[in-house]
């Protein structure tokens, strides 16, 4: 039964720390009941406030912890300021020494094909607990933009970005030109993000406010392909005054 929940805060501060305490909530659950959790952990200028309120939630045996990436841009040395990997080495698992292990995807792998099997063999071996994921401007989640893919049981997949994905990384400052954006990337699928126990959407800023109108208020469509969250079980979406501003 979809069980899609709403909350809208003050701040992003405030916002970040809510949904942190959820992911927490739901990771301690796990620990409890099957002594391992299972993380999905998102990027982006978005999740700054929620990663920061994650790794200072007390109680959660990290040592027991295994997380996953959504996404990586294709052939981007991780050297590169925009590399997810490099985003979430120094924003996370730097942060959290004892953890048990990241699977991290290699988007300079030669043969990406062959790179998405290898994630889909880790990830397919247990459930995944929680997913932490945000919205993009065009509605995609992860980098699976519109029209996605609603079908494909792969768990990753080698994407073509659109222009719109790529002006909003641009827009957030980290590329210099629109050049310099990769055109590809390696997705988590959203079959995969949905076969999470739960999800944790963390939405802020009005650039979003359009796409959070899509995919909350609009039907479900891989137009706007976040909007397959309403579907989902155990989503909850934190959003800002701003974000939200164009809902009913």
């Amino acid at each position: 039964m979809a069980n899609l929940q709403i909350e809208i805060h003050d701040t992003k501060p405030a916002l970040g720390k809510a949904a942190a305490a959820f992911a927490a909530e739901g990771l301690r659950a796990a620990l409890s009941q099957r002594g391992q959790a299972r993380l999905i952990l998102a990027t982006g200028a978005s999740q700054f406030e929620f990663l920061n309120g994650l790794v200072e939630e007390s109680g959660i045996d990290w040592s027991r912890v295994t997380c996953f990436h959504l996404d990586e841009y294709a052939g981007l040395p991780e050297s590169h300021p925009a590399s997810f990997r490099r985003y979430l080495k120094e924003r996370f698992a730097a942060r959290v020494p004892e953890l048990g292990a990241f699977h991290y995807v290699d988007g300079e792998a030669s043969d990406l094909p062959a790179e998405c099997a290898r994630l889909g063999g880790l990830i397919g071996a247990a459930p995944i607990d929680v997913a932490c994921v945000g919205i993009g401007e065009n509605g995609h989640l992860a980098f699976n933009d519109p029209p996605a893919d609603f079908e494909t049981d792969q768990a990753y997949i080698v994407v073509e970005l659109d222009e719109a994905c790529r002006r909003q990384q641009l827009g957030e400052g980290w590329f210099p030109t629109l050049a310099d954006v990769p055109a590809r990337a390696v997705s988590m699928s959203i079959r995969q993000i949905m076969r999470s126990r739960r999800v944790v959407c963390t939405v802020p800023d009005a650039r979003k406010a359009n796409a959070v109108r899509a995919c909350l208020g609009g039907p479900v469509s891989n137009l706007a392909p976040a909007s397959i969250l309403q579907q989902h079980p155990d989503c909850r979406v934190f959003l800002d005054r701003d974000s939200a501003a164009l809902l009913k």
